[in-house]
């Protein structure tokens, strides 16, 4: 049967449950936390939020023994403790539910949900029958109705979710830490969710919520802690707390400040008749995109703002081929493009210069000549020989062009700073002679003449007539560096700001603005299937 209460009862309502003092994490080049303090009650929903590298991943991983503190002191139900697994802390009692489903997709639902304490008969065997009844019973009280005897991996993601949410709040757990919960599922889906919140709230349980959607906070949250950089910005009721000033905790802008400091954009790169070299149309993504629309024109960058999770990085990899849609249509250049592929959005001139280079971008074993020529390398070949010759040229044009400081072509690019690293991917696409190029996060991670010198390329490039979209969590570099804006969030377009209108306190506006009521906000007295 479904169980969210600790052995030893439910704690007294509001009194600390686990919390972190002066708590400091590093790894080599990063300060991930810097003396956060965070504590999480019983019978509250506490709301951890922050950009990305703000440190809420780092925390968690802390706070459930993935990570051991550099400094600081962890304590749990009133004594200091340091997990040193993940498993020690379940045991203890703090239970977390993942953004990824954590299971094991080729055994049943039922094995998963009882994975490492199955119901056993006299003899030490496991009981199936009445693990089956009991997963059963358990999976229905949250409105899913599935043959728990079925492998995981043959139900849907929000189905996954929501077994992965029966086992969290049915391990006797004193703290449930959500991360990204909703990101999979239906509406309905979330409706129950919010019900099993409540739930585990009435019961006393410490219920630590970290969601990129604004909505959702406001629904169910009743603290908000507010990471940046590692550190912790603001504490304290979210109802007190509007959603204009909480974006602003967020990005590190405040919104007076804004207002004074009057900045202005280039502009002025494009003609406002030229050719648009891509439209894209009604892109649509299961639970990431729902019907983005957007125009560039020869010339012209168009920024693309939201906070994390807004669909931000999905768009651009719709558009370049590296995220399949639903629905949805690409031209460009006035030629439809086949969405789904990415040779197809190469061939029609589309490059996508990726958000994390190292993971998607650079391969740092590689020499600079090496990663600049590698997409090119089919233009750049004779009856199937490497024409080295034009490699050498074609190497030399862009190392002199985007300055990139190495020893020669056959330094690694392991070896190179982050922003001559930014810049091999930059010569890498544009080796391409792309139309059209999507810029992810272009000067996140690198220093500040780096990224003066990079934000100086982009219009270069516009002015030569390239397509930009550029995708910045600085708002500032987004509102200077572009001449419209398309403003996302939860995957759809919410507004667009052109000409006077390109400025940092719209911007916010829009990101914070509060959108039409929920739909569907109780659980539904007939749940429908299992969401395959």
């Amino acid at each position: 049967m479904l169980s969210v209460t600790g052995s030893a009862g439910p704690p007294v309502t509001g009194s600390a449950v686990l919390s972190v003092a002066g708590l400091g994490k590093s790894f080599p080049g990063v300060r991930a936390l810097d003396g956060v303090d965070f504590t999480a009650r019983a019978g509250e929903v506490h709301a951890l939020i922050g950009e990305n590298g703000a440190g809420k991943s780092t925390l968690i991983k802390v706070l459930t023994g993935v990570y051991q503190p550099g400094e600081g002191e962890v304590t749990y139900d009133g004594s200091a403790v340091r997990f040193a697994t993940p498993l020690a802390a379940q045991h203890a009692g703090i239970s977390t539910i993942y953004q990824e489903v954590n299971l094991v997709p080729l055994m049943s639902v039922a094995r998963n949900l009882f994975l490492g304490r199955e119901p056993r008969g006299r003899l030490g065997l496991i009981d199936f029958r009445r693990m089956h009844r009991e997963a059963d019973e358990a999976l229905r009280g949250l409105g899913v109705r599935v043959d728990v005897r079925r492998p995981l991996r043959e139900l849907g993601v929000g189905a996954q979710q929501m077994v992965a949410l029966a086992r969290a709040v049915s391990v006797d757990a004193r703290v449930v830490i959500m991360d990204e919960p909703t990101s999979s599922l239906e509406p309905r889906e979330v409706a129950t969710l919010f019900e099993v919140i409540r739930m585990l709230r009435g019961r006393g349980i410490a219920v630590i919520y970290v969601s990129h959607r604004l909505d959702e906070l406001y629904e169910v949250c009743d603290t908000v802690t507010v990471l940046r950089d590692g550190k912790v910005v603001h504490t304290g009721p979210i109802a007190e707390l509007d959603r204009l000033r909480l974006v602003s905790l967020m990005l590190g802008r405040d919104i007076g400040d804004v207002r004074e400091e009057g900045l202005t954009k280039f502009s002025g790169r494009h003609d406002a008749d030229s050719q648009a070299v891509l439209e894209a149309t009604e892109l649509t993504v299961r639970h990431q995109l729902d019907g983005v629309s957007l125009t560039i024109r020869a010339g012209e960058v168009v920024g693309l703002g939201g906070l994390l999770g807004s669909g931000r990085s999905e768009t651009a990899k719709a558009i370049a081929g590296a995220l399949p849609p639903d629905a949805g249509r690409v031209v460009v250049a006035g030629v439809p493009v086949r969405t789904g592929s990415t040779p197809a959005a190469i061939r029609a001139g589309v490059s996508l210069l990726p958000e994390d280079r190292k993971a998607e971008g650079i391969v740092p074993g590689l020499s600079v000549r090496e990663n600049i020529a590698l997409a090119a390398l089919p233009g750049l070949s004779r009856f199937g020989l490497v024409d080295e010759a034009r490699i050498d040229r074609v190497v030399d044009t862009f190392m002199k062009r985007l300055r990139i400081k190495a020893s020669g072509p056959h330094q690694k690019v392991g070896e190179l700073s982050g922003g001559n690293q930014q810049k091999v991917l930059l010569a890498r696409w544009l080796a391409m002679n792309p139309k059209v190029l999507l810029l992810d996060e272009p000067t996140r991670g690198i220093d500040v003449g780096a990224k003066a010198e990079v934000q100086k390329l982009i219009d270069e490039l516009a002015e030569d007539g390239l397509g930009v979209l550029l995708i910045s969590s600085d708002m500032e570099e987004l509102v200077e560096g572009s001449d419209r804006v398309v403003v996302l969030k939860d995957g759809a377009v919410v507004e667009e700001l052109t000409g006077d209108a390109v400025t940092e306190d719209r911007l916010m506006r829009a990101i914070a603005a509060t959108p039409a009521a929920r739909a569907t906000t109780a659980v539904p007295t007939a749940p429908g299937g299992d969401d395959d």
